[in-house]
């Protein structure tokens, strides 16, 4: 036998002969090696159960694309104010920036956001992926809006009136944006209350949300029947 399979010993200080662990050869692994490889050996691959094995952990399902977010080159998108605002903390002020965006199809769909980033681009993409999630259809009816419609946010109050074909865009500020994005060709508008653009948009779109378009109106051969029926 090799010297390294021999068992070497050890004198302590009293005298007595103690044995050691014995070496193991170069074509014999260690029963260390062999637990920690029997250990990686329980996932696929040799891997456990973490990145890519079966189990609940980062190698889950990949996330369904949204299929309600429209195309960009389908929707025109407007900036109505980028605002520089300051939080004031114990290590100082933070200042950010805020964004309100409004996009829309000119085809009776429009949307707005508003979100703060520490940065104007990081603001704007923020407001318009909020506004792509929160699109509202407006009901168009001979070229105007159905009916006359009131609405008030903060104080903030927007009135909207139908108007005949000719008329245009009657409007001015923020609530022009919203109208011309969302497709209204006729229309009379008139703010009320606050200046503010915030309030403004967030009244128009209330006012938008409150508009219901008419039911078909039923036929009137019923009626001819009924009329007919009593004359009998």
């Amino acid at each position: 036998m090799s010297n390294e399979n021999t068992l070497e010993t050890k004198k302590p200080s009293d005298g007595a002969a103690t044995p050691a662990t014995p070496k193991p050869s170069a074509g014999q692994p260690s029963q260390d090696r062999g637990r920690a490889g029997g250990a990686r050996s329980s996932g696929p691959g040799g891997r456990g159960p973490g990145r890519g094995g079966s189990g609940p952990g980062r190698g889950g399902r990949p996330r369904r694309p949204r299929t309600n977010v429209p195309a960009e080159s389908d929707y025109e998108e407007k900036n109505l104010e980028i605002a520089r605002v300051t939080r004031v903390t114990k290590g100082g002020k933070r200042m950010r920036f805020r964004a309100l965006s409004v996009i829309g199809n000119r085809k009776g769909r429009v949307g707005f956001g508003l979100a703060k980033g520490t940065d104007v681009a990081g603001a704007t993409t923020k407001a318009m992926a909020q506004a792509r999630k929160a699109l509202l259809t407006v009901p168009i009816v001979d070229e105007t809006i159905p009916h006359v419609v009131r609405a008030k946010f903060g104080a903030a109050i927007v009135l909207l009136k139908p108007a005949p074909k000719g008329t245009g865009i009657k409007a001015g500020g923020a609530v022009r944006t919203v109208l011309e994005l969302a497709g209204v060709p006729n229309i009379v508008s008139k703010i009320m209350g606050s200046n503010n653009k915030t309030n403004n948009v967030k009244a128009t779109f209330e006012a938008l949300r409150q508009l219901r378009a008419p039911k078909a109106t039923s036929s009137s051969k019923p009626e001819e029947k009924k009329v007919e029926e009593k004359a009998a």
